[in-house]
């Protein structure tokens, strides 16, 4: 990957709300606390508070709850500004990529890798079976594959790591190669940041149109929420809108609740995945050495790792049967680390292994999860 640096230029431009004070300089942990708060006024609350309302007086900025909320405002601004651009948030992250892909004309043409998040797979099927849009499926890492397959293309989906086989691919070189190919006519290109997350990379700096994440996982940190949200890159004021509008006509939008556990988990975001990823390098490093397992799958960042176990289906099972602190799930970015055999789920792509476990690291002492997982292995 290239430059992965967290800090943005013009931090005071992106999703500044009423009442916010000027950040620019902070590191991004820093503005992860301090953006999204109301004004420094005597006797005011620290925290945004829930905005509970459908309806708002007439002849003032907001219409109508559907429209926007005070609390959605307080968590897009900071989002907004640890990824670089404006935030919308949704009611999920499938609502948020399917905001995405409703933009994309009746006839029209998705690019997308193989080993994608099942949601998107299903979606994007889905679609193409009712014939409002033409798949296009390439491989992660090839680069001059992904750039030739976005011919004619109205959109490209990436993941990097892809889920749940922690492929990279390389974003900077597939945007210079999109520049160079196609000019303006280019496809857009959304990319998914949710097993990263804008503490690893922020891939608007690298000239990606729109990033997704499922606040649902690390964003929001504890397991107890759903939400989705698309950054937008500052330039792109033409998708901002059409994205904006559909949420408004589709009716994809937060609750005010929701938003603001998001919020509060924003808060120690940084903190949260530092301590994950120590973890996850020291379990990748004993589990390269267990006899059990055949292949470890990680990027080399992260908190995201897979395992392909001696065994096949069976024994993956077994491990997940076995274990017990970890907990056995289908979600990830919680602080509780995580064990699924994603191959269970009939979306998930057939190339998957069977015997492929992926594992959320979480913010236990690493020795606890080692000692869990080892018996688990054995």
């Amino acid at each position: 990957m290239s430059d992965t640096s967290s800090t943005h230029p013009d931090d005071d431009s992106v999703g500044r709300t009423p009442g916010s004070r000027p950040h620019a300089g902070l590191q991004p942990s820093t503005r992860a606390v301090a953006l999204g708060r109301p004004a420094r006024t005597p006797g005011a609350p620290v925290n945004v508070p829930v905005t509970l309302t459908s309806t708002y007086l007439a002849d003032g900025a907001v219409t109508y709850a559907r429209v926007s909320n005070p609390t959605w405002e307080a968590l897009e601004e900071v989002l907004g500004s640890l990824e670089g651009g404006p935030a919308l948030t949704f009611s999920s992250g499938m609502a948020a990529i399917a905001a995405v892909v409703g933009l994309v004309p009746v006839g029209g043409v998705v690019v997308v890798p193989r080993h994608v998040y099942n949601g998107t797979t299903g979606l994007l099927a889905e679609r193409e079976a009712a014939g409002a849009l033409t798949v296009r499926r390439v491989e992660a890492e090839d680069l001059g594959g992904i750039v030739e397959a976005c011919d004619g293309a109205d959109l490209l989906i990436l993941e990097s790591p892809t889920n749940p086989m922690m492929e990279l691919t390389d974003v900077v070189g597939v945007m210079r190669g999109l520049r160079t190919r196609y000019g303006v006519g280019r496809p857009v290109v959304l990319c998914d940041n949710t097993f990263a997350t804008p503490v690893a990379q922020q891939p608007l700096r690298w000239g990606v149109d729109v990033v997704v994440h499922s606040a649902t996982k690390y964003l929001a940190g504890h397991s107890d929420t759903v939400l989705g949200a698309l950054v937008v890159a500052p330039e792109r004021d033409d998708l901002l809108g059409r994205l904006r509008t559909y949420r408004t006509l589709h009716g994809a939008i937060p609750g005010p609740m929701e938003a603001w556990l998001v919020l509060r988990g924003v808060r120690t975001l940084h903190l949260r995945v530092e301590r994950a990823t120590a973890t996850a390098e020291l379990l990748v490093d004993r589990l390269e050495e267990h006899p059990a397992v055949e292949r470890v799958r990680y990027p080399g960042f992260g908190a995201m790792v897979s395992i392909e176990v001696v065994g096949g289906a069976d024994a993956a099972e077994a491990v997940c049967s076995a274990v017990q602190l970890w907990t056995h799930s289908t979600s990830l970015g919680g602080v509780e680390s995580q064990i699924e055999r994603r191959r269970r789920h009939p979306l998930e792509v057939a190339s998957v292994p069977v015997n492929l476990l992926r594992l959320s690291v979480g913010i236990e002492d690493p020795q606890d999860l080692w000692a869990d997982l080892s018996a688990a292995l054995g």
